[in-house]
């Protein structure tokens, strides 16, 4: 009896690496995808927020005209750099997750 089992084991143990191996590559993947989604949807948020309130339609949108009393504090351009800020924040994180991104891939995991 003991020999058939191990003789169970060895035979399944080829089949659970290769299924090992296409779950590590389909993570691998996941994780790459992701990324670059996150990178791409950081960078944009963060050039729009860099550039937007310098731009003429910053005085002109509905969140400016919403509470009028909020008005002067809209116009003032601390504001206006608080929120380029955020902009250059999140362009800074996108370049920090392609220096990660870059730093994890090593050509023995292709």
């Amino acid at each position: 009896m003991p020999l058939e089992r191990e003789t169970a084991q060895t035979s399944e143990a080829p089949l659970e690496t290769a299924l090992d191996e296409r779950q590590s590559r389909l993570l691998r993947w996941y994780r790459i995808v992701s990324s670059l989604l996150f990178i791409v949807f950081c960078f944009e948020v963060g050039v729009f927020l860099l550039v937007f309130p310098w731009l003429e339609y910053w005085d002109r949108n509905w969140f400016s005209s919403f509470i009028p009393e909020w008005h002067r504090y809209w116009e003032n351009t601390f504001v206006r750099g608080a929120v380029s800020g955020l902009g250059a924040l999140n362009i800074y994180i996108a370049l920090a997750e392609v220096f990660r991104l870059r730093r994890f891939a090593s050509p023995d995991q292709r």
